[in-house]
């Protein structure tokens, strides 16, 4: 079981990592930072937030939060 457990965690990082290299930061880490830093926003549903990230990247939208 601890092989499945490892195997499984290697895969969330390397989906995480090349989603980064795409530039889309990985929504559970952005759900996160929102509760912690943000608590009066929502949280976008995953598909708000690939189409927000999306249009930030392409269409030279609005930068970081903080």
């Amino acid at each position: 079981m601890e092989l499945v457990a490892r195997l499984l965690a290697f895969r969330k990082r390397a989906v995480q990592t090349a989603r980064l290299c795409c530039g889309v930061p990985d929504y559970e880490i952005y759900v996160k930072h929102l509760r912690e830093h943000h608590p009066e926003r929502t949280v976008p549903s995953y598909a708000e937030f690939f189409r927000e990230r999306q249009e930030a990247r392409y269409k030279g939208g609005g930068g970081r939060c903080c």
